[in-house]
């Protein structure tokens, strides 16, 4: 196939999940000898990583202009994957109508209304209610779902929520975890490691949110029971307001960009991750158990990866359990080992790489086969790429318009 991606932003492995994601999803599509053009009208950034070492072309393309169509005719490609619905509501039409016989495949990363309803939540002090993604933003994203042919759902959670409580067709959604190479897992000594760790991009929210709750709630507690013990904070694009936090005495340390992100988790005894909103899967939490290194997160941050299975560490909502569950842990060889293994085992069996990868390359030639009659047999799909639905492509017509104008203006000044 010949595959167009356009990405909300440029890949980031070492500053995001969704970087990594993007990279997995990159790799498998070459591994099959697929061409791939990326292509993102977002700015260039400093940790993007270099996609032309994998065969992958580039491309910068513009919001609300009509360059895209000129572009998107020329390439014709098999395949556009969306990355997050915003780049499907922005270009999703304008592929529709210039490259009609391409897949439009979108890839979440997470449920933004969902991450957004749990936030709000957060913010009321209240429980979460489906009824909270009941909004623009949550109508935004199933809406992109519905025109899209398929999506790609990183949460097994989230995949049964779109099918159970938004009639999304099974046809039309597909749940696809991370995809790890489990041959690299590796299990540092109980003994060689020291302190805390909390990993994660500080420009989402459910991250920041985390370290704040460390900082206030958490930390002082853990430090009352382990008092030379510190918390090493990792994470890109860390703010004055974090770097502010930073407390030596308190061995509260922000110490912003990790280089290996692997490295500096693997040296860690335990990480901490109390997350109170989110969706997707949570990528420390995977990258932890890929190094052998216990965590201690809440319900959200477990959801939907482990199944079954016995947690790599310990799941609590209740504040002083996972307190005593940190100190605990941290003190007890013969439960992080036991911890060390649970953690393998959920990548072995959950997330390994070949599996998943020919899901993936078999599931989207299946979908391309069938496009035009799963087009056809979807009303809401239908309805929503209805002329009187189309708001985003006329509102990007005018702006499109307007821009010309004023350029016009500008040339006779």
């Amino acid at each position: 196939m010949n595959i167009l991606i356009i990405g909300y932003v440029w890949p980031e492995p070492n500053s995001s999940a969704a970087g990594s994601r993007m990279m997995q999803l990159i790799k498998t599509f070459r591994a099959q000898d697929w061409q791939v053009e990326f292509a993102s009208p977002a700015q260039l950034s400093e940790h993007m990583e270099d996609l032309s070492q994998y065969g992958v072309s580039t491309a910068a393309i513009e919001l609300n202009s009509d360059s895209f169509n000129e572009y998107v005719a020329a390439l014709q490609p098999d395949m556009v994957l969306f990355d997050r619905f915003m780049m499907e509501e922005q270009f999703g039409w304008r592929v529709e109508k210039y490259a009609p016989e391409a897949l439009r495949v979108l890839n979440t990363e997470d449920l933004h209304s969902l991450r957004d309803a749990r936030h709000q939540a957060v913010k009321q002090n209240r429980t979460f209610a489906q009824a909270d993604m009941y909004s623009d933003l949550g109508v935004r994203e199933i809406a992109s779902i519905y025109r899209s042919d398929l999506t790609l759902m990183i949460s097994e959670y989230e995949t049964e929520l779109l099918q159970n409580s938004f009639n999304v067709p099974d046809t039309h959604v597909m749940h696809l975890p991370f995809m790890l190479d489990t041959d690299t897992l590796s299990a540092k000594p109980f003994e060689e490691r020291q302190d805390f760790v909390i990993i994660g991009n500080f420009r989402h929210a459910p991250n920041w949110d985390a370290v704040l709750q460390l900082k206030q709630v958490y930390w002082p507690k853990i430090r009352k029971l382990l008092p030379e013990a510190k918390l090493n904070i990792y994470g890109a694009y860390p703010p004055p307001k974090a770097t502010q936090l930073h407390n030596e005495k308190e061995g509260f340390l922000i110490k912003g960009w990790a280089d290996n992100a692997f490295e500096v988790i693997e040296n860690a005894r335990i990480m901490l991750s109390p997350i109170r909103f989110g969706a997707g899967i949570k990528g420390k939490l995977v990258e932890a158990m890929q190094v052998g290194t216990p965590s201690i997160t809440t319900s959200v941050g477990a959801e939907a990866m482990h199944g079954a299975m016995p947690w790599n560490g310990v799941v609590s909502d209740e504040v002083e359990e996972f307190v005593n569950a940190a100190a605990s842990l941290y003190q007890d060889q013969n439960s992080f080992e036991l911890m060390q293994k649970n953690g393998h085992a959920i990548i072995q069996q959950r997330y390994e790489k070949n599996q998943w990868q020919e899901k993936l390359v078999t599931r989207l030639k299946v979908q391309q086969q069938l496009k035009g009659r799963l087009r056809e047999n979807f009303f809401l799909g239908k309805l929503v790429r209805h002329h009187s639905m189309k708001s985003t492509q006329y509102m990007s017509q005018w702006i499109t318009l307007k821009n010309g104008q004023a350029a016009s203006s500008e040339t006779q000044d």
